[in-house]
């Protein structure tokens, strides 16, 4: 759909949170608790955190939970009654205070689960989800979104996105069907107004390297020595893949009490080194340079390839959290120019 523009001022938002809460949907939004900033449940706007740059984890967890029961089971003297989630009945969901690198995070997921092969799971929970966004007035070091497609005020994967233009009032984009919704339902919140040059009011963020540069050298350097030389201080604690917002590895575990069981959906890593370890012994990826290439060529060729996309927002989440301060930027920069 085209996209509609509106003005709402920030009374006018606190009152949009608190009619979402009370038609019983879930608001979840930055919350920020002992210095931290993560996406926590809110019933009301002083909650929220506007100002953080990036949450420490992104939104993914609402589409995709970090530990997830897919169905129960119970065994019988001849058989195995299994009861599959029903996932009919999860809640709807708004996702509120995503910068834009996060909203875009939700497409590489949408990729993932509800390709070829439909994850009915993630599928419901994705459909049962709003996402209103803020663009990004300021970044930091570890930002490069701009590099990998995005910007600061980019609306993919938001329904709806604000742009802080003053200090009381936000310049709307209705982006989908489901933002439309939400307007038509609150018309009195919204202010009529013509589109504006977002610019001025967004975060400067230069381009490091572009996509075709990056496919063009990954090419040639599957081989090369670089993947040794970038992993060597790699320790495979797998923080890079559970604070991304586009990671989508998962592993599946029983958990069996006699005759009754659970099976859950469990993040995961192909940073571990017993994410490719095989029965026998033999491990594939046994180096963790062989470990962080697949990363990097998952990411930056093999999406790319096969889905038309990044499997990376530039929000830099997995620089901050390295223990090791592994920058993947400036790895990707050192890539670009071999």
């Amino acid at each position: 759909m085209e996209i509609i523009n509106k003005l709402i001022d920030k009374s006018a938002l606190a009152t949009l949170i608190e009619r979402f809460t009370k038609s019983g949907k879930e608001v979840f939004a930055p919350v920020k608790s002992k210095g931290i900033s993560e996406f926590a449940r809110v019933e009301t706007i002083q909650d929220i955190d506007f100002e953080t740059i990036a949450t420490k984890q992104s939104a993914k967890s609402l589409v995709f939970p970090k530990v997830e029961k897919i169905l129960s089971y119970e065994k019988t003297f001849d058989d195995v009654i299994v009861n599959n989630v029903d996932y009919t009945q999860f809640p709807e969901v708004i996702a509120f205070g995503n910068r834009p690198c996060d909203a875009a995070g939700f497409i590489p997921l949408d990729a993932i689960f509800a390709g070829e092969l439909v994850d009915e799971i993630f599928k419901a929970r994705l459909e049962k989800l709003t996402v209103i966004s803020i663009s990004c007035k300021k970044a930091d070091d570890y930002c490069f979104c701009t590099s990998v497609n995005g910007g600061p005020g980019n609306t993919t994967g938001s329904d709806i996105l604000l742009t802080e233009t003053t200090a009381d009032e936000y310049f709307v984009e209705i982006v989908t069907e489901k933002g439309k919704a939400i307007l038509d339902a609150n018309t009195d919140l919204f202010k009529d107004t013509a589109a504006i040059d977002k610019t001025p009011f967004l975060a400067k963020l230069e381009q490091q390297f572009t996509q075709e540069v990056i496919n063009e050298k990954l090419n040639g350097i599957f081989e090369s020595d670089i993947w040794d030389k970038q992993a060597m201080r790699c320790v495979g604690c797998g923080a890079c893949a559970f604070v991304c917002p586009a990671c989508g590895c998962f592993d599946i575990q029983d958990e069996t009490k006699g005759k009754n069981g659970v099976r859950h959906r469990c993040w995961d890593s192909c940073g571990f080194k017993i994410f490719t370890l095989h029965t026998s012994g033999h491990n594939p990826r046994e180096k963790q340079a062989q470990r962080w290439r697949q990363r990097i060529y998952h990411k930056f060729s093999y999406q790319p390839e096969q889905q038309k996309l990044f499997g990376c927002v530039g929000c830099g989440r997995c620089s901050r959290a390295c223990p090791s301060d592994m920058n993947i930027a400036e790895h990707l920069k050192e890539i670009a120019v071999l």
